[in-house]
């Protein structure tokens, strides 16, 4: 098993990666047995794994919520009633949340835990590999609203992040490429060796080989760990993390969150970013088709040219990423180390699209 952690001082918790389901001793060392839990997941959990965790667990008043799957349930609805249900329980304080699910379960819950009585505490327990690179890790909480992705939240850090690669192994073809996008930016944001990793491996991450699938999460997770540390609230440095978000997060938007992974979205932002980069002099033409090979290489799709700039501008304009009425975009240079500018020449961007 391995251990990293991620923040500071009295926020510090402790990330666990195993190649085997959750232990009881692992499980029950991070919760205090006279909690009560309410376990969230989502429908596209198989039953058994929610059964596993609840025999797993030695806690008399275990309870379980279970939202619909996908993005719409990020919304102020699905928040009511998970509030609601906290209420009608009795939760208290003391009491916890366990996040057993993708991001969309993940974010929800943070939020839910961060501002359900000023806040209490909640468990990680991300089962796709998008969240398990990702948004279990960062403290990151949000809901969607009608203008915008993941516009309301709070910066919530979980009490432990526990992660399995048992739960991979279910993961649909679509669901598991999503997370691929996004282990491909932590190799495009300053990590050689994930790069290294992807490139040299590219068969057995597609095929979802035990041994890789732990290198790369473990290397991804430092990377995101090692930043969100320096930068818990998005300040600085942590903006990097945005790389292939801004165009990512417009093109989900467009889509109106349907037919489109996070992941795949994610994918094509950062084809759109890189290719900025290019013509904005930041990367050479040879970098910039190794990324979009190394991409290719591992199924995802990089083809974006079904969108045209006047459709996405609209949703960029409402990104967080506007900062005193300015767009910052997370572009990336020729030592592949990505930083934050709004410096940059806007028929550039519109030249990716012509």
């Amino acid at each position: 098993m391995i251990e990293l952690s991620a923040g500071k001082a009295n926020t510090k918790y402790k990330i666990y990666i195993s190649k085997t389901a959750l232990t009881k001793k692992v499980l029950n060392q991070n919760i205090d047995k006279d909690k009560k839990i309410l376990i969230i997941t989502d429908s596209g959990i198989p039953k058994k794994y929610i059964k596993e965790l609840k025999k797993q667990l030695i806690n008399k008043s275990v309870y379980v919520h279970s939202i619909d799957s996908g993005e719409k349930s990020k919304s102020f609805r699905t928040y009511q009633q998970i509030i609601n249900k906290l209420i009608d329980l009795e939760f208290s304080r003391s009491d916890l949340i366990i996040a057993f699910g993708g991001g969309v379960v993940g974010d929800i819950s943070g939020f839910c835990a961060s501002s359900f009585l000023r806040g209490i505490d909640y468990i990680q327990i991300p089962t796709t590999l998008l969240a398990q690179v990702d948004s279990s890790v960062g403290g990151k909480t949000a809901i969607n609203v009608p203008q915008g992705k993941n516009l309301v939240g709070a910066f919530y850090n979980p009490r432990v992040v526990l992660i399995s690669t048992v739960y991979l192994k279910t993961l649909s073809e679509r669901e598991y490429k999503s997370g691929l996008g996004e282990v491909v930016k932590y190799s495009l944001i300053g990590n050689k060796r994930l790069k290294k990793l992807l490139e040299e491996n590219a068969e057995k991450v597609i095929n979802r080989d035990d041994k890789i699938l732990i290198k790369i999460i473990e290397e991804s997770i430092k990377t995101k760990s090692k930043i969100v540390t320096k930068d818990e609230k998005e300040s600085g440095i942590r903006a990097i993390l945005n790389f292939g978000h801004t165009f990512g997060h417009a093109i989900e938007a467009f889509n109106k969150y349907k037919n489109l992974s996070h992941g795949a979205a994610i994918t094509l932002g950062m084809i759109i970013a890189s290719k900025i980069s290019y013509y904005e002099g930041h990367i050479k033409n040879h970098q910039l088709d190794n990324i979009i090979n190394m991409i290719d290489s591992l199924n995802l799709d990089t083809d974006y040219s079904k969108y045209n700039y006047s459709d996405l501008i609209k949703y960029v304009k409402s990104d967080k990423k506007i900062s005193k009425g300015k767009l910052n975009l997370v572009l990336i240079n020729k030592q592949l180390k990505a930083f934050k500018t709004a410096k940059f020449d806007k028929k550039n961007v519109m030249r990716v699209f012509s």
